[in-house]
């Protein structure tokens, strides 16, 4: 398997990756296998517009070896604009099928992020689902800024590992900010997963599927957290839309 060379179409701000779906797949295992010092970000609405508001973060983003359509507004978006039939390629697919090709060849992977109670129920997840996976770390970080001296701990920890896979379960766009810091320095395939994690040690529900067809996904979790997300999705979504718009007729700012 070789790799493919990516293309990529502007969404807003962003270039996001347009392959199918197992081409990127095929991609990150790639890049898995050969210790690739790489970052993959999986690009939903939310995403899109912290790239445009912030540039710094947009910098970031654009930088990844690949950027996927994690949400069906931009695998939609980029028929309208394009004409392109785009395979969404959201975390909570890619999170579990990444797990299964590891656990068929062999690949080690490791589990960098959210709270300690969330990186025990991982691990015996994965320890009862797949249980080949040669699952070579969990790591929980303190929820603040990381000293020198830890950072360097845990680069050193997960190369000790040998670690090829990175799942990055720090949410956007802290996982985003924090792989691009460490490409180059970890000799391994990070991806951000977000609240894929959650969603596959059954913390969280996933929306049903037809739900996920006609583009509800986010208002499923908005059902389950409304106080959370209520602000977040009134302004995200609405000005989606609106920059949407704005790009597919030409108007400018």
């Amino acid at each position: 398997m070789k790799y493919n060379g990516m293309e990529y179409k502007r969404i807003l701000s962003l270039n996001i990756t347009v392959k199918n779906y197992d081409n990127m797949l095929e991609n990150i295992i790639y890049l898995s296998k050969h210790n690739i010092s790489s970052y993959i970000c999986v690009a939903n609405v939310h995403m899109c517009i912290e790239a445009y508001d912030n540039p710094e973060f947009r910098d970031i983003v654009n930088s990844a070896d690949m950027v996927t359509p994690d949400g069906m507004p931009l695998a939609k978006g980029i028929k309208w604009l394009y004409g392109i039939e785009q395979d969404r390629v959201a975390g909570m697919d890619l999170l579990p099928d990444l797990l299964a090709a590891s656990e068929q060849q062999g690949l080690k992977v490791y589990f960098y992020g959210g709270s300690e109670a969330t990186q025990r129920a991982t691990e015996a997840y994965v320890k009862k689902e797949y249980p080949q996976l040669d699952a070579v770390g969990f790591y929980s970080p303190p929820f603040r800024a990381l000293t020198e001296e830890e950072e360097l701990q845990i680069i050193s920890d997960i190369h000790r590992t040998g670690a090829q896979i990175v799942f990055v379960a720090l949410g956007c766009p802290k996982q985003e900010k924090w792989m691009s810091s460490m490409k180059g320095k970890i000799n391994a395939c990070m991806i951000g997963i977000g609240g894929a994690l959650p969603v596959l040690i059954g913390e969280q529900k996933r929306a049903p599927k037809w739900m996920q067809e006609l583009s509800l996904e986010w208002f499923y979790r908005f059902i389950q957290e409304p106080k959370r997300l209520f602000k977040r999705y009134a302004y995200t979504n609405s000005k989606f839309i609106y920059l949407l718009l704005k790009q597919k007729f030409g108007i400018k700012a």
